[in-house]
C-alpha cells in the first residue's frame, strides 16, 4: 500500500508541467496530501485513492495544485477544507466543482490549476491565501473528494458518499531546490 502511494505521488510531481506551478528564484514550498478512505470521518470502505500536490511560489501569492484520482466513481467536488483530522469542517478552498451525480468511473487528473485565494466568505474565515498555508503548515486542512450516485438514499457505499469519500491531511512536503 505504501509503494503504491509513493508511486502515485513521484507520478503527480513528475508529470506536474511547467505552467502548473510558478518557479520564481527563491525556493517554493511543496504540500502534499495523500487521499484515502480511510482518512474520512467516518471513515469510508472503498478502493479509491488519490493525491493532491500543491507548491507555493515564493512571495506566496500562488499555489499550483494537481489532484489526480483512481478507482473513483461519481465524483461530483473537491476542496480544501479547514480542520484536524478526523473532524470534518467547513470548505474553504474549491478544487473541482460541478460533477454531474452517476457519472461512473474516474481514474486520472480529476483537477489542477492554481489557486490565488480562499473562497469568498468561506466557512473557515480564511481571508487570504497566507491563511490557507498557514491553516496547512499548523496541520489544519486536509482535501477531500465527495461522490454521490443520483439515488437516495446515500451514503450506499462507494460512489455514493456525499460528505466526502476519500481524504487526506495536506502537509508540508519541503521546498522546490
Amino acid at each position: 500500500m505504501r509503494k503504491l502511494a509513493l508511486s502515485l505521488v513521484l507520478l503527480v510531481v513528475l508529470s506536474m508541467p511547467a505552467g502548473t506551478v510558478l518557479a520564481q528564484p527563491s525556493a517554493p514550498m511543496n504540500f502534499l496530501a495523500l487521499l484515502s478512505g480511510a482518512e474520512e470521518a467516518p471513515a469510508r470502505d472503498t478502493l479509491a485513492r488519490g493525491a493532491a500536490v500543491f507548491q507555493s511560489n515564493p512571495d506566496g501569492t500562488v499555489l499550483g495544485f494537481r489532484l489526480i484520482v483512481a478507482n473513483i466513481e461519481n465524483v461530483v467536488a473537491a476542496h480544501i477544507h479547514c480542520g484536524a483530522p478526523g473532524v470534518n469542517a467547513p470548505v474553504g478552498v474549491n478544487l473541482f466543482v460541478g460533477g454531474a451525480p452517476g457519472s461512473g468511473a474516474f481514474n486520472g487528473v480529476l483537477a489542477e490549476g492554481v489557486i490565488t485565494g480562499p473562497n469568498p466568505g468561506n466557512g473557515c474565515g480564511w481571508m487570504t491565501l497566507q491563511d490557507v498555508v498557514d491553516a496547512i503548515l499548523s496541520g489544519g486542512a486536509y482535501v477531500n473528494v465527495h461522490t454521490n450516485d443520483g439515488v437516495d438514499p446515500s451514503n450506499t457505499g462507494p460512489g455514493d458518499f456525499p460528505g466526502g469519500e476519500i481524504r487526506g491531511q495536506v502537509f508540508l512536503a519541503g521546498p522546490d531546490k
